[in-house]
């Protein structure tokens, strides 16, 4: 199977479509699939679902997509560091479905792995808990019960990762923070497009150093996107 395309436009042909629930992966500006976004912009695509650990920041990440009025909602654990997005969510523009930031994780590892739910502490008695089914189970042998909520598995129609390198058949390998969310990112998707600064030929991977299996990854392209920083804080400069 051909996973290598010339772009991201390439890459994403056939697969875009409106109404999309799309899992990005990147922690805050780091791993951040930032060709694809671009490409998912210009193809003028609307009232997309990101679930993501964040909406990025004005002007770069998601924030692109929510500039252009593409995003109809965001399944989120920090909407932070983004002043369109406190806009459009306080004016009523935009859905949030919050999640605690585990549990985010989880629900895209439970899809990846086709789990439909599961249940967890994290959220009982806030507003994250209401609406959701509750079960109390067991905490030892003494009979003590508590309370568990039960979250969703995330099935999304589309991934889009930020690797740091991968081989010809998609085997991927992740640096560092980018780890955080892009590899249960991947997994929860129909198709997963994988944005990649080095694919190196197959076999040249250490398969101890392999972070996610190249069977989750159906598409990929080479390139890096320019790297921003979210917050530069400098101290003020000293007078001769």
């Amino acid at each position: 199977m051909k996973k290598v395309f010339k772009n991201a436009t390439e890459a994403l042909e056939g697969v875009l479509r409106d109404d999309m629930l799309i899992a990005a992966g990147g922690f805050g500006l780091c791993g951040v699939p930032q060709m694809l976004l671009d490409a998912i912009r210009d193809s003028g695509v609307k009232d997309l679902t990101f679930a993501s650990n964040n909406a990025g920041t004005d002007g770069h990440g998601i924030g692109i997509l929510l500039e252009s009025r593409q995003v109809r909602k965001m399944m989120s654990s920090y909407v932070g560091e983004n002043a369109e997005f406190m806009r459009q969510y306080l004016s009523g523009e935009l859905e949030l479905e919050f999640n605690p930031q585990g549990t985010l994780a989880e629900r895209m590892r439970a899809g990846g792995a086709g789990i439909p739910g599961f249940f967890t502490k994290t959220g009982v008695g806030t507003v994250i808990a209401e609406g959701k089914f509750e079960k109390q189970f067991p905490t030892g042998t003494d009979g003590a019960m508590e309370d568990y909520i039960m979250e969703e598995g995330i099935f999304a129609d589309l991934s889009i990762v930020k690797a740091w390198k991968a081989d010809e058949t998609g085997n991927l390998v992740f640096r560092k923070t980018a780890r955080n969310f892009n590899a249960p990112a991947a997994t929860c998707g129909k198709i997963c497009i994988a944005e990649v600064e080095e694919i190196v030929p197959t076999g040249t991977l250490e398969p101890d150093s392999i972070h996610l299996p190249g069977i989750y990854v159906h598409r990929m392209i080479q390139g890096s996107a320019e790297k921003h920083i979210e917050q530069r804080t400098v101290r003020p400069r000293e007078e001769a």
